[in-house]
């Protein structure tokens, strides 16, 4: 059987020649000196397949822009330490509270988890591909002081993203955790946050488990830590980074953000961007079970759906991989250059078994496809 799938066409498909064409636009208006890469995940476990489809596909992309375009490119690795570690009701209120990865293990204690989990696999596509790298936890990235002018100024326009940023309620969530030592506790749907804006700094009133009302202020030099929603971390992210006009800045996600970013674009718009300042986007094929629905280790691991037919232990945990970390890296990197070979294999989403036939199959890397 041949290593390339059979993929149906579709109309992003037909207007390219190449995967990568798709940001040729951006590329070919703005001249940049340099592009960005921006992948990011919950450091929140193990990694597993999808994590490090979407992270070899970055590499592989980027290595393309930089031999079509004559460009110099770099990947930027976020990693998510506020994911919610553990969350828990107030019997008293009512509310749900939760404690991030940052504050139940500490910074160094995470820092010391992507030296271990992510760093060998970026250091082996970055030494093939020859592509500089660079991680960014999020606690830093959120005590910069560009970060926290950028959110300063997106909050005073909530009012014209609210209802982009929560369709729901129209109330985007900012949790600033309780600040006593050793807490870290913040309201998860953060009902009872107030944020009071004044020139250059916010000051957050809110209320913590343990510890009952408390303020924190939010400044450019520092302050309390800055745990926005989903959709919300995003926004600032995006603007932030608009601030560099000599780079463009290209976020990498998973198919299953399409959804998503069309209110993260809305957002943005509404904020004040023009259509032409929107950050360049490159979804990356999605890892799918029998049902069509993402391959979901947690609900794998709660016991709420089954391991698919096809799949492999090692596609939840990476280290379970029977090979050589060298090994793992070129099968990565050998299954990127058949889902970059051809339009129709990039813009589609894969079934486990599927991956794991295009990651087993015996192609060496740089094949022409047919």
């Amino acid at each position: 059987m041949s290593v390339y799938p059979v993929s149906p066409n579709t109309v992003l498909a037909n207007a390219l020649t190449h995967a990568e064409d798709v940001l040729a636009p951006r590329i070919n208006a703005m001249r940049p000196a340099g592009v960005t890469f921006v992948v990011g995940t919950q450091i929140n476990g193990v990694p597993h397949l999808g994590t490090s489809l979407v992270q070899s596909l970055s590499f592989a992309a980027a290595a393309r822009v930089r031999d079509r375009f004559d460009v110099p490119v770099e990947v930027r690795f976020g990693a998510l330490d506020n994911a919610p570690h553990e969350v828990v009701t107030d019997p008293a209120s009512g509310h749900h509270y939760q404690r991030a990865y940052v504050h139940a293990l500490g910074e160094a204690a995470l820092v010391e988890q992507v030296d271990e989990l992510y760093r060998p696999l970026f250091d082996a596509l970055s030494e093939q591909l020859h592509i500089p790298y660079a991680v960014e936890m999020y606690s830093r990235q959120q005590a910069d002081e560009h970060f926290r002018r950028t959110w300063l100024r997106a909050h005073r326009r909530i009012d014209a993203t609210r209802w982009w940023l929560d369709p729901s309620n129209g109330v985007p969530h900012v949790r600033v955790p309780c600040p006593a030592s050793g807490c870290g506790w913040a309201e998860k749907y953060a009902e009872r946050t107030r944020i009071l804006l004044d020139t250059d700094r916010a000051e957050v009133h809110a209320v913590c488990l343990h510890h009952g009302p408390y303020e924190v202020r939010i400044d450019p030099s520092g302050g309390g830590y800055l745990d926005l929603a989903t959709l919300y971390r995003n926004l600032v992210k995006e603007l932030a980074l608009t601030a560099a006009h000599d780079r463009l800045y290209v976020m990498v996600k998973g198919g299953d953000w399409v959804f998503g970013t069309q209110l993260v674009d809305s957002a943005l718009q509404a904020a004040g961007l023009g259509a032409g300042q929107l950050p360049a986007r490159l979804f990356c094929p999605q890892v799918v079970t029998d049902t069509g629905a993402k391959l979901s280790k947690s609900l794998i691991r709660d016991g709420r759906a089954p391991l698919p037919d096809g799949a492999a232990p090692w596609m939840l945990d990476t280290r379970m991989w029977s090979g050589s970390l060298s090994e793992y890296a070129e099968g990565l990197l050998g299954m990127a250059d058949v889902l970059l070979s051809d339009p129709r294999h990039f813009f589609r989403s894969y079934s486990a078994g599927e991956i794991g036939r295009l990651m087993t199959a015996s192609a060496t890397r740089s094949v022409t496809a047919p």
